[in-house]
């Protein structure tokens, strides 16, 4: 097997050779440490799109792993229903002309161009074949969508499912696909957590306010939206549970400002900092220590000459985050995000989905039942929220 070093996106986007328009991210979550063992199997996975094109570059990466990954096959075609493909839609997928190959530790590959072509809020289904025994995975835990696993082989190019023996909901190694679009304007990020990656949204139906927002976006002018949300995750500080990640600071320029054509980020992050407590370096949180935190994400995405819109957290009386103290930092932050200045622009979550009975807790009819995560209403009541215009 011939290795391939890792693959370069830019953030800005590039037109592609040949091809009429550039390049944009159509999908690609946050990948962390932590996943599961494969060995002489194949994963296949579905990707949702949020813009159409052609030109698919698929991204898989091994950068939270710690030993080589061996790749026997890769393919990419249009879902008929679960596990089946469409027959006639597969495609082989090749790095640096390469159907086998090796990832290194900590490195990232992105595909050779498919000639494929592919319409918004569509599935397709990556089939990934790992030839030789994998250790713990680079993975999205709770990708709220199914993965299907195989019997031993090369299952990549099966049309139909019998091989695909077990179904997860996380996604392994997948990182991005990204195509080249004549009618897309950019790509928009999610950045956050939990909230945002869609937790307690029912699998498989996309209804999590980015996916929303995706399909609001292409009546209009279309963007890509990529979801980088990490339930768990945190601004300020690492999450002790490996799979919720590296702080927002730490991923940010990976998981949001390297998706081709990326222009703006919309953040919406902290709760979980709040919820813990969780200051810099042990101590007790502070509204300041947030605040400075999001200073930091606005720094790093203007050096990248990239938009951030900043949102405000959403109300969680009624859950155990939930204290008089912590309900202050999320008032102060939250303050401060509308006034401060700091963002290209503001979305008011926090008034959009507080109960106007008890504006320190979700509105009933928008609450998954935990008083913190949004259900289907709910995420489609934050995309509905959203100014279209501020993405400009």
């Amino acid at each position: 097997m011939a290795l391939v070093a890792a693959g370069v996106t830019s953030a800005a986007a590039q037109p592609d050779s040949g091809q009429s328009g550039k390049r944009f991210a159509t999908w690609g979550p946050s990948m962390t440490i932590g996943g599961p063992n494969f060995n002489n199997q194949t994963i296949r996975m579905v990707v949702h799109t949020s813009i159409g094109g052609n030109s698919l570059r698929v991204k898989l990466s091994n950068l939270r792993s710690t030993t080589p990954l061996s790749v026997g096959a890769v393919d990419i075609a249009e879902q008929g229903s679960l596990a089946t493909a469409v027959p006639g839609t597969h495609h082989t997928v090749t790095y640096a002309h390469a159907k086998a190959f090796t990832i290194p530790t900590g490195a990232e590959v992105l595909s050779d161009p498919v000639q494929m072509t592919v319409g918004a809020d569509k599935s397709l289904l990556v089939s990934l074949y790992l030839s030789q025994a994998t250790t713990s995975a680079t993975w999205h835990s709770d990708a709220f969508d199914t993965s299907y696993l195989s019997l031993p082989g090369n299952h990549t190019r099966d049309d139909g499912d019998g091989n695909y023996i077990a179904a997860r909901t996380s996604w392994y190694y997948l990182s991005g696909v990204d195509l080249v679009s004549s009618t897309a304007a950019g790509t928009v990020v999610a950045f956050g957590d939990s909230i945002t990656d869609g937790y307690n949204t029912p699998t498989s139906a996309y209804a999590t306010w980015p996916e929303d927002l995706a399909r609001r976006l292409g009546g209009t002018r279309p963007l890509g939206v990529v979801n980088a949300g990490l339930g768990g995750n945190r601004v300020l500080t690492d999450v002790p549970n490996i799979w919720q990640g590296i702080s927002a600071i730490k991923r940010f320029s990976h998981d949001a400002l390297s998706q081709p054509g990326v222009r703006d980020v919309i953040l919406l992050e902290g709760i979980n900092d709040i919820g813990n407590n969780a200051g810099p370096n042990g101590a007790p949180l502070t509204a300041a220590d947030l605040i400075d935190g999001y200073r930091n994400l606005i720094g790093q995405a203007h050096a990248a000459g990239v938009r951030i819109i900043g949102a405000t957290m959403l109300p969680d009386f009624g859950n155990g985050y939930y204290t008089d103290s912590a309900e202050a930092i999320r008032q102060a932050a939250n303050d401060w995000i509308r006034t401060g200045g700091a963002f290209d622009g503001v979305i008011d979550f926090d008034q959009v989905m507080r109960d106007p009975a008890n504006p320190v807790a979700l509105k009933p009819g928008f609450d998954a039942g935990d008083h913190i995560h949004p259900n289907a209403a709910g995420m489609q009541a934050m995309a509905n929220a959203i100014d279209l215009q501020l993405l400009s």
